[in-house]
């Protein structure tokens, strides 16, 4: 059985990664900022279960669940603050919230 090439997945990964960050980096929007940092945290787990196949072994697939199970603790703590910041500010842009402290 062929599978995809180690260096095809990983360009992949790659550029997942690279449109995560400029998505991060770029989009003022805390929504569109925890969605940008949960293509990064995929990106990397895809990378880890692609090293772990290439090698036959099962540490990529363990540390996948590991950044799996980060990543529903990234959104349970995103979402509380989304909540607060809208309660609180009534937008969801960063830099407005950030400069209406005082």
């Amino acid at each position: 059985m062929t599978g995809i090439p180690i260096e095809h997945g990983m360009l992949l990964a790659g550029i997942l990664f690279a449109l995560g960050m400029i998505g991060l980096l770029v989009r003022r929007n805390i929504i569109f900022m925890l969605l940008s940092i949960e293509i990064m945290l995929n990106a990397a787990g895809f990378a880890f279960v692609l090293a772990g196949a290439r090698w036959g072994q099962p540490d990529g697939q363990v540390m996948f669940i590991f950044i799996l199970a980060m990543a529903a603790a990234e959104v349970a703590v995103g979402l509380a603050l989304v909540l607060q910041l809208y309660t609180r500010f009534k937008t969801l842009d960063v830099d407005s919230a950030s400069g209406m402290r005082g």
